[in-house]
C-alpha cells in the first residue's frame, strides 16, 4: 500500500469550510478512514482592532484551497475531485502533485517534529488557543499527526488535542 501524502485542493472561494465538512462526511459514510487521514483548513490567528478593543479571530491562511492527508488511489481521488466546491488538484494537469517537506513546513506540518516525540515527553505548546501550556504527552495518533495532553481545567483533567506543529518538546 502506498503512503498517505499532502495533497492541496482548489475549491471555490468560500466553499473551505463546506468542502472540509462535505469530504469528512464522504470519509465516514464509504469508510475511507484508512485512506484520506485528515482535511484541513490553514488558519492563522490575526489580531484586529475593533472599536478600540482587540479581538483575535481566525482567518484563512490561504483563501480557496483546502489541504487533504491521504493515499492517492482511484478511489480517494475520485471522491475528493466530485466533492462539492472543489475545482481541483494543484497539478499539473489532471495530475496531484504531493507537497514536499518544506512545502509542508510553511503549511506547518513537520515530519521531524514527528519523530522524537514519545508518550511521557514534556511539551510546551507553540500557537493556538493553549499557547504557553505545558504538559505531558498522554497518547500519540500518528495517523492524525496529533497528541494528547491533559490540563487542569473546571477542577478536574481535561485532554486537549494538539497538531504536531503546534507543539516542541522541552529540553
Amino acid at each position: 500500500m502506498s503512503e498517505a501524502r499532502w495533497y492541496v485542493v482548489h475549491t471555490y472561494s468560500g466553499y473551505e469550510n463546506k468542502v472540509k465538512a462535505n469530504i469528512d462526511k464522504t470519509i465516514e459514510n464509504r469508510h475511507l478512514e484508512g485512506q484520506i487521514l485528515e482535511v484541513r483548513v490553514p488558519l492563522e490567528e490575526v489580531v484586529e482592532l475593533k472599536n478600540g478593543v482587540q479581538k483575535v479571530s481566525q482567518k484563512k491562511l490561504f483563501p480557496g484551497y483546502v489541504m487533504i492527508h491521504m493515499i492517492m488511489n482511484d478511489d480517494t481521488w475520485y471522491v475528493v475531485r466530485n466533492t462539492r466546491g472543489v475545482t481541483g488538484f494543484v497539478g499539473p494537469g489532471s495530475k496531484p502533485v504531493p507537497l514536499e517537506e518544506e512545502e509542508m513546513a510553511r503549511f506547518g506540518i513537520a515530519r521531524e517534529q514527528i519523530s522524537d516525540l514519545e508518550v511521557g515527553d514534556v511539551i510546551k505548546v507553540l500557537r493556538g488557543p493553549w499557547e504557553g501550556t505545558v504538559g505531558a504527552i498522554r497518547d500519540i495518533n500518528m495517523q492524525k499527526q496529533t497528541l494528547g495532553i491533559y490540563i487542569e481545567m473546571f477542577g478536574g483533567d481535561t485532554r486537549i488535542e494538539l497538531s504536531f506543529a503546534d507543539v516542541k518538546k522541552m529540553d
